[in-house]
């Protein structure tokens, strides 16, 4: 894992150094992506954590538009350990950290509440994933996941590629899985973005246009699980099928708005056709002007508001603050394992786990 791609003098102002640190025989590093636009993304092999995605604004300003941390010990210390890492096995919450496949039982580590989220507190998050640096601008990552790792079935082995567009201002994650027995697997990525860029305090993203590809939606219960009611998005705050502003409605007296403290809800994607790479949603911060688009292959994105954010302190003394940041985690339903008539989570071993999700940044003219 030796870098062949210099770090120093990076627009992030993150030093090497402070992401060194050996755990369990392995190291964690620093990596930075570069395409020849300038634009440039840090990135550590401790949970794939994304550090810093610099972007240029309106007047051509570089900020980092992506909460994260400038140290190794931070990024494992965080206040919120899923801070714009990879998150797996399985993304979004499994009720009572229980399903039942083929038959067989399983208990998954409860986390959060009653439920299992994230794949549980030592979840893909924490793990340090072996990297190969491909070029300036592609890191690729790998992890064997031990059958009966946070109570899931079978070994996993995963295969995730972070790549940057050398003419566009896109970051590509691709995800390949397979595994030796039967299991569930709902990879993510779950960047904390925020458009205006970092700074203390880092700003609301109530003021952020958004729009979502989706004419459905995933009903809560009031921790968070599914009803197993998919819902038309028409006549409720979820409706973004044209622009709204993301504080528009986040404080209505909404049941669903209540059930999530705000935004933390999976939208079902309008889709040609099953596993199509296709828009999901696009988000625009008014005044830096920054735009990010949002393409998957995935049935649903999850839409979160940071409203648990707490004002923690984050890269060079930024702080987030309740809902200072917005993010889009491409995934299957929550739940799936325990809902039929969603569309499956299930990997055989005769078959491979695929996902694209694309982030692509621009300005909005």
């Amino acid at each position: 894992m030796i870098s062949k791609f210099p770090m120093e003098n990076n627009l992030s102002g993150l030093h090497p150094e402070d992401f060194k640190k050996v755990i369990n025989n392995k190291e964690t590093k620093l990596f930075i992506l570069k395409n020849k636009n300038g634009m440039e993304v840090a990135v550590t092999n401790y949970g794939c954590a994304i550090l810093s995605i610099m972007v240029p604004d309106k007047n051509g300003k570089y900020a980092s538009v992506i909460l994260g941390h400038d140290s190794i010990d931070h990024v494992i210390n965080s206040p919120e350990p899923f801070l714009s890492t990879t998150v797996g096995r399985y993304g979004n919450r499994i009720a009572n950290g229980k399903f039942t496949l083929f038959g067989e039982d399983h208990q998954l580590t409860i986390n959060n509440g009653p439920n299992s989220l994230h794949g549980g507190p030592t979840g893909f998050h924490t793990r340090i994933w072996d990297a190969d640096q491909i070029d300036h601008r592609t890191i690729r990552f790998n992890y064997v996941s031990a059958d009966g790792e946070e109570g899931f079935p079978g070994k996993l082995e995963v295969e995730m590629t972070y790549q940057l567009d050398e003419d566009e201002n896109t970051l590509n994650i691709e995800y390949k899985a397979n595994t030796d027995k039967a299991t569930i697997i709902n990879l993510t990525n779950h960047g904390f973005y925020n458009l205006a860029g970092i700074s203390n305090p880092t700003p609301t993203v109530e003021n952020n246009i958004l729009s979502i590809n989706a004419d459905y939606f995933v009903p809560i219960n009031n921790v968070s699980i599914p009803t197993g009611e998919i819902l038309k998005v028409e006549g409720t705050p979820m409706d973004f099928r044209t622009p709204h502003i993301v504080g528009e409605r986040i404080k209505d007296k909404d049941q669903q708005i209540i059930n999530g403290s705000g935004y933390d809800h999976c939208f079902v994607l309008n889709k040609s056709e099953s596993g199509a790479l296709e828009w999901a949603a696009t988000c625009i911060e008014p005044i830096s002007g920054r735009k990010m688009e949002v393409y998957t292959t995935e049935t649903g994105v999850q839409l979160y508001t940071g409203n648990w954010l707490n004002g923690f302190k984050g890269a060079h003394g930024a702080t987030f603050p309740s809902r200072s940041a917005i993010c889009f985690e491409a995934q299957c339903f929550p739940d799936t394992p325990n809902r039929a008539h969603f569309p499956t989570c299930t990997l055989l071993p005769d078959d491979e786990y695929q996902q694209i999700t694309m982030y692509k940044f621009g300005i909005e003219k």
